[in-house]
């Protein structure tokens, strides 16, 4: 059996695995190196107690399912199982000079959300009385089980794909050019599993974030808070849309009820010194266009143009239809925009906000786009009127 790391490809293997220490600090999930008969050479991370107590013959070999699914010949790839136990595994092949023996990186062992359910059904007793082990050991280690949602294992199961695609790389190079992986495609790579195993999170949080917003909402109905209700339930309905992060075009009229949830609350906060209007003609209502278009309009008139107001401020949101165009304009009686902004904007040279620290320029910038990116460069936003008397931002749309 091969466990004392003098074998070539052992070393190479640990090499690699060195190289790649970045990436694997973010890999929270059991991963081994082994061998085709279930040998294993690499521990990356360790498998739980239970699979070592229960299942495998020993620390260093495999169950017999995980060996059984490595030598079927229709696994030559990438593919996923669960044990008798419903513990999700899966296994990558590592590629290797025909010398060597056939390696997989094997990684899981954890139960998906779906299939929690059947660490509740494991025969404690009868685990027991068969390893000589006591009831409550066996139950510790059960415990000690994680559980992961789908979305993150399927991350880690891209995760995984790229390690055994450079551990195959290690294994077939020279040893003078052992992994030389580059810096920065290593940070990279780290950065983008970073990124999407924090977005995997997305998923449950906003369900927990609505659901406590709703708790809360009945608490204050329950006391009589009226305003206080009738606020969460508009936040929570804002968070939801600003959410959607879909390619899809949704109705104005979806947008707008958005809009009218976000000045409510601004209202609320302001008291009398903000008023706002909406008149938009029933005909446009249904034209399509990307979600949150308009709340960075509406947040720039509303920041940058009434907040600094000591009097009453006010924000007008109209449109009219030109033939198979139409223009939404966004009008506040605010101080204008900067003068840098204004230029930049009134020549329609939006290379020039980039360069800007202020928050309308960017904003705009990042409407614009959108715009452009989903009908045209004929498309996009201008600037209609600013001075000390306000501003008005004019949206040009196609009919969709």
């Amino acid at each position: 059996m091969i466990t004392n790391g003098k074998e070539p490809h052992v070393n190479k293997i640990r090499v690699g695995i060195k190289k790649l220490n970045n990436l694997l600090s973010l890999a929270k999930i059991p991963l081994q190196v082994a061998t085709q008969t279930g040998h294993i050479l690499v521990e990356i991370n360790p498998a739980p107690d239970f699979c070592k107590f229960v299942c495998q013959k020993s620390s260093s070999i495999l169950c017999d399912t995980c060996v059984s699914r490595l030598q079927d010949k229709n696994n030559s790839d990438f593919f996923h199982f669960s044990c008798p136990f419903g513990l999700y595994n899966f296994a990558v092949p590592i590629f290797s000079p025909k010398d060597y023996p056939r390696l997989y990186l094997i990684g899981g062992q954890v139960y998906s959300e779906e299939a929690q359910y059947h660490k509740y059904m494991i025969p404690v007793d009868k685990l027991a009385k068969e390893k000589g082990l006591s009831t409550a050991v066996i139950a510790k280690t059960i415990g000690q089980i994680d559980t992961m949602e789908m979305p993150q294992l399927e991350i880690y199961e891209r995760m995984s794909k790229y390690i055994a695609h450079n551990l195959s790389e290690s294994i077939n190079t020279p040893n003078t050019t052992v992994a030389r992986l580059s810096l920065e495609k290593e940070l990279l790579e780290k950065k983008i599993i970073d990124l999407e195993t924090k977005n995997s999170f997305l998923l449950v949080n906003p369900h927990f974030l609505f659901n406590t917003l709703n708790t809360i909402a009945r608490v204050a109905y329950f006391e009589h808070a009226a305003k206080t209700e009738e606020l969460i339930y508009c936040l929570s309905d804002l968070l939801r849309y600003n959410l959607k992060q879909d390619n899809n075009l949704h109705p104005l009229s979806d947008e707008l009820e958005n809009i009218k949830k976000y000045l409510y609350i601004q209202k609320i906060r302001l008291k009398n010194r903000l008023n706002y209007e909406i008149d938009i003609p029933e005909t446009i209502l249904q034209h399509r266009i990307p979600n949150m278009i308009l709340q960075p309009i509406v947040e720039n008139a509303l920041l940058h143009g009434i907040t600094p107001k000591h009097d009453v401020g006010l924000i007008r949101i109209t449109a009219e239809q030109q033939g198979n165009s139409y223009f939404i304009y966004v009008s506040d009686n605010g101080y204008g925009f900067p003068d840098e902004v204004l230029k930049s904007l009134t020549e329609r040279d939006f290379s020039k906000i980039e360069t800007t620290t202020t928050k309308s320029g960017i904003g705009l910038l990042s409407t614009n786009k959108r715009i452009q990116y989903f009908f045209g460069s004929s498309y996009g936003l201008s600037i209609k009127h600013s001075d000390f008397t306000g501003s008005t931002v004019c949206l040009f749309l196609p009919v969709k």
